[in-house]
């Protein structure tokens, strides 16, 4: 086999492995950092690593797992490098302070947003269950902790979110 061979024979395992993940890769990207934009940057950088690291996928079933753990560090990797701007609201003008009074009227924007301002440690189980439908051991396995702190983190964000938005909205 030539080299040409090899290289075609390894952008369809990518595309096989990695490719057909991307918009869940996305999906949580969007959940771990609130931006879309930066969410982009986060997967692009996350596409790039695997494919760096295609070689190191022993188990083509692990795949969406793998590909999943590189979003989760680069996206710690991309605010670690990043420092982000901060504005003081106390001197917004006019048009931005419009922008920080809008509401949303919609139960599904209250029930989204609160889960945004659950802490990085309850939001990402709850996102990795319910939005990504992982089991309890998957999620063990993407965060490194253990199932039960995984079962534990889930219950609290539930509470937290019941708390936050009422007992009348489910969540």
């Amino acid at each position: 086999m030539n080299s040409s061979d090899a290289d075609v024979g390894r952008k369809q395992r990518f595309d096989r492995l990695v490719g057909v993940w991307h918009r869940d890769m996305y999906r949580y990207a969007v959940w771990l950092c609130r931006d879309p934009a930066i969410a982009e940057d986060v997967v692009q950088e996350a596409m790039l690593r695997a494919w760096k690291s295609l070689d190191g996928l022993r188990d083509d079933a692990a795949a969406k797992q793998w590909v999943l753990t590189i979003v989760r560090r680069e996206n710690a990797r991309y605010f670690e490098r990043k420092r982000l701007e901060t504005v003081d609201i106390d001197n917004l003008t006019a048009s931005q302070a419009v922008m920080l009074a809008e509401s949303s009227d919609s139960d599904l924007d209250d029930v989204r947003q609160a889960i945004y301002r659950l802490e990085d440690d309850y939001r990402e189980p709850l996102v990795l269950q319910v939005l990504m439908g992982h089991s309890t051991k998957e999620i063990a396995e993407l965060m490194d902790i253990k199932p039960g702190a995984v079962l534990t983190r889930l219950h609290r964000a539930r509470h937290k979110l019941k708390d936050e938005i009422g007992e009348g909205a489910a969540p």
